[in-house]
Formats: structure tokens, sequence, C-alpha cells
């Protein structure tokens, strides 16, 4: 059994170097590379032999053992360009062609070196070159193959060599040459890739924190907001009101540094998967508008917008996000000003365009200004809100979708920002009706209210019931159905229960009932998670304005069926 089992082992291991092991996509770039380097040496080298022939030659030409040289590595050629097909027809970690193509480059160089002797001895100096290349493209045990290979190949050489058979300390020197540094090298590998997995372990660790804070301090956020918005309609002294905005305000704010702070970990994570849909850029511009209105005349910036009726493909939700960071950043950097947002080709694609007349920015500014927690300070300059990560957020989001975001400022004329590459399509995109349906009492509208946290019910419920609509509320999943026609739930409840088990209840017992899950994760992740369409997703801290704008969109979609 045990020497079966030695057998079986050994049989899997031979398997295994012609099968596909995992590889990056830089792995392959650099054994594709590798391969065209190989070629150009096989000239260099056959370029090198015969002009050091005729040099050394009394006669001038060129020598027998130069001809062996030319005559080996045009025997070589084809194998070099076969290895070269095959990388670039069959991608990936295929150990068998690796060791195949390592053996055969120290072949090639040991016969170039036993043939020309002292004359091809600088080959040495490639051997040395093709052993430290494979362990830093491969990794650290290609590096120890690497040098075990070279070692072998300097013994047949010595073995062959009358030369070097004389010069004992010659074979030592280059012997160890060949051990050490390689070795070395491996051992600043492994320094390396140890400093690497820390530096990505802080960085995971960093976007974990980011995402906890966020969604920690999101709830008490939220909570204010609704109460603050209950507390403007009870009847409130001018003075008081105007309080009362500048409190909003300050939320907004507060608000929108979270949106940023879960998106960089969001981005960090690495579970931002875009979904290309078709795109009116028409309800985007009006997602927009309601989105920034409020903050727009707060700053006294006149935000205006090109209709268009454009249809592009992309993914709704990050696209919007990307723009929501430009105009965001125009309104807050461009106080007073106009700012316009417009959509228009170019060649083949679409762009759409922010621009404002605020400022401007500086040249020397603009190649960092998409660099993470990147920010304009002045001495003695005004205080803004933010992080510096609005830019970075988009141009991370673009290249998942294979955009580009471009800037151009000028001092004292303002800034635009563009975002390249959208695919125009023809793609017919339901038109989403007005808003008039918005400001309608929900006197006729049973709500189901789950959240577990007991400020947030508490302010949701009331805000509800100011719209006019009958809440049942509570703070776990029903035991059983509840008659509703509205499910207003957070996602994470307690008891180990979500919103997507509240819906999932509801629906099983009872006609499909309309849903909003109000969350303070990623709305893709809680996308996947409930994985209807039907069911809409807000982010917290979510504003009284648009959770009322989702529960008419709602109640429009119910009405056309």
């Amino acid at each position: 059994m045990r020497y079966g089992q030695i057998a079986a082992d050994m049989g899997a291991g031979v398997r295994g170097l012609f099968q596909r092991a995992n590889s990056t996509p830089l792995e392959d770039a650099l054994e594709g590379k590798q391969s065209w380097i190989r070629l150009a040496l096989l000239v260099l080298i056959s370029t090198y032999a015969t002009v050091a022939s005729i040099i050394v030659s009394p006669d001038h030409r060129v020598e027998p053992w130069a001809i062996a040289v030319l005559g080996y590595f045009a025997c070589y050629t084809p194998l070099a360009l076969g290895l070269l097909y095959a990388i670039r027809r069959y991608p990936g970690h295929y150990p068998a062609r690796r060791l195949f193509s390592m053996a055969n480059d120290y072949a090639g160089l040991g016969f170039a070196i036993i043939v020309g002797c002292q004359v091809m001895l600088p080959m040495y100096a490639i051997i040395m070159w093709v052993t430290v290349g494979n362990g830093l493209r491969f990794g650290s045990r290609y590096m120890i193959v690497a040098a075990v290979m070279a070692q072998i190949t300097l013994a047949i050489i010595t073995m062959l060599t009358p030369y070097w058979q004389a010069n004992p300390p010659l074979v030592v020197t280059l012997s160890l040459t060949a051990l050490i540094v390689p070795l070395y090298i491996r051992t600043l590998q492994r320094s390396t890739e140890q400093a690497r997995r820390d530096a990505e372990e802080a960085n995971a660790a960093k976007s974990r924190f980011l995402a906890q804070a966020s969604h920690d301090l999101r709830q008490p956020v939220h909570a204010i907001g609704l109460f603050l918005n209950s507390l403007t309609q009870t009847g409130l002294a001018p003075e008081q009101r105007g309080i009362a905005d500048r409190i909003d305000r300050s939320l907004q704010g507060v608000a929108e540094l979270f949106r940023s702070l879960l998106d960089i970990s969001t981005l960090d994570s690495g579970a931002v998967t875009p979904t290309l849909e078709p795109v009116a850029i028409r309800q985007l511009f009006r997602l927009l508008e309601q989105q920034n209105q409020a903050s727009a005349e707060w700053a006294g910036v006149d935000l205006r917008f090109v209709p268009s009726d454009q249809v592009v493909l992309a993914d709704k939700t990050l696209l919007l996000t990307m723009l929501q960071n430009l105009v965001s950043n125009a309104i807050k950097y461009a106080p007073r000003s106009p700012v316009l947002i417009g959509c228009r080709r170019r060649g083949a694609a679409m762009s759409i365009w922010v621009i404002d007349r605020g400022p401007g920015v500086a040249a020397e500014h603009l190649p960092r200004l998409f660099d993470e927690f990147y920010q304009i300070r002045k001495l003695g300059g005004a205080d803004t809100q933010g992080v510096g990560l609005g830019l970075s957020i988009v141009r991370r989001l673009g290249a998942l979708m294979g955009l580009a975001a471009e800037i151009h400022s000028r001092p004292g004329y303002g800034t635009a920002v563009a975002i390249h590459g959208l695919t125009p399509t023809s793609v017919a995109v339901r038109e989403i009706g007005g808003d008039s349906s918005y400001a309608a009492p929900l006197h006729d509208l049973r709500v189901l209210l789950v959240e577990d946290d007991v400020d947030v019910l508490d302010a949701t419920a009331h805000l509800l019931r100011s719209w006019g609509a009958a809440v049942t509320a509570w703070s776990t999943v029903p035991p059983q159905a509840q008659p509703c026609d509205l499910i207003v739930t957070d996602f994470d409840i307690g008891g180990g229960m979500t919103g997507a088990d509240c819906i999932a209840l509801h629906r099983h017992q009872m006609p499909r009932p309309m849903a909003i899950v109000m969350t303070g994760h990623d709305e893709m992740a809680i996308e996947e998670i409930i994985a209807d369409t039907a069911v809409l997703i807000l982010k917290k801290p979510v504003q009284p304005a648009a959770l009322r704008s989702a529960i008419a969109a709602l109640r429009r979609r119910a009405a056309q069926g």
C-alpha cells in the first residue's frame, strides 16, 4: 500500500506538470515577454559569436566553432517561435512548458560556451540573467529550479572544457556566484512578499474598518434626518426653521462623507461587478436633479441639465454614483455659479460633461486630483467638506466599466470633467412617469415597517404617519404575515433575520406587496442577496424626499402593472 501510494503521488505530480495551473495576467504577460526576449537573445548571441570569431581569427574569418553556434541557434529558432505561439495561443501557467523552456535556454548557452571556450565566456552573464529572470517572473520555486539548472550547466561546461578544468578558481567563483545571487534574491523576494501581504492585510483591515464605521454611524444620522424632517412639519417659527435648515445641510454633508467611505471600502474589497444595461440619459439627469436640487439652492448654484434622448449601455447604479460625485464637487467648489450637465458624442461613443464656472484649479494640481484623499488646501482658504475621495471613486468605477474620466480646468474660468467611452444603443427604455404622485397623500397605503433600531423605527413611523400612511411598526420580523400594501424594512433586523426574510414571509402568504429595503451596506451586495428587481434598495442615511420618491415610484409601477 505504501509503495502504491507513492506511485500514485508521483503519477499525480507528473500529470500536474502538463495541466494548467492558476496564473495571474501579469505572469502571462511576463511569460510572453520572455519569449520575445529569447528571440532577441538568439540574434544577439549569433551576432556576437560571428563578430568575435572574425576578430580573434588570424585569417579574420568565421571560425568553425562560431558556425556550430550559428547552426545550433538556427535549429533552436523554430523551437523558440513554437514556444511563443504556444504561450499566445494557450496562456496560463503550464509547469512543463516553463521547465522545458528553461532547460533549452541553459542547453543553448552551455553549448555556446563549450564550443566557444574563452571567447564565449561572457555568455555566463546571460546564464545569470536567465536564472534571476525566471525567479523574478515566476516566483521563488522557479528561482530554486533555475539555480539548480545553472549549477548543472556549469558542471557540464567544466567537464567538457579544458580551459575551465585548468582554472578551478574561475569555476568556483562562477559556480558560487550562480548559487549565492539567486539565493540572496530569493531571500529578498520572501521579505518583499511578506511586506506585500502585510500591506494587503492592512489595506483590507482599513476597508473593513471604513465599512463598519460607516455602517454603524449611518444609523444615528439616519434617525436624526428623519426626526429633523418631522420637526420641520410642526409649525416652526422662521428663526427656528432657519436653524433646522442649517442642521439639515450639515447632515447632508455627513451623509456624503459616509457615501464616499462606503464606496471606497466596497471598491477595495473587489466586490463591485458592473451589470451593463440600457440607461436613458434623460432619466439619469432627472435623478441627479432630484438628488442635488436642495444642496444647489443652499449653495446658490444654478444647476442646469441639457435634455437628451440618448440611451447608453452602462451599470446605472455605478454611473449614477460617478455623476453624483462630479455634480457634488461642482456644487461644493463652485458656489454661486452656474453648473451645466450635458451629453454629447465623441466619435462613436458618448461623453457626459459636468461644467462649472467656479474658481478653477491650477495646472500643477490636475494630475493628482484623481488620487485618493488628495485635496487642495490653501493657507487661510475656506474649509470644504469632504475627504478627497470623490474623483478617485469616479476613476475606479469608470475603469470597471471601461470608461475614462478627464478633467480640464483654468483658474478664473472654471472646471470641466467628462466621462468618456459610453456606448450608445438603440434599445428603448421605458419612461418613468413624472413626479405628479410625489406629493400625493398616503391615506390609502398600509405600511409594514420593520427596523431593529428603536430610534430609527420611531422616526420612520412618525414620518410615514405624517404623510397619511397607516403604519404597523415592528422591531423584528413579525411571526406571521401582516396585512400591508408596502413593506419598508431594514436589512439587518437582528436575531439572524434580514429584510429579505421579512419580504419572503409576506410574499408567500399574501398578494405581492411593494417593498423597500433601507441599509447601510453596499446596495449591489444587498441586491444580489434579495435577487428581486421589484424591491427598491435605499442606502442609509435616507433623505425623507428620497423615501417619498421611492414610494411614489413603486406606486406608479404597481399602477402600470
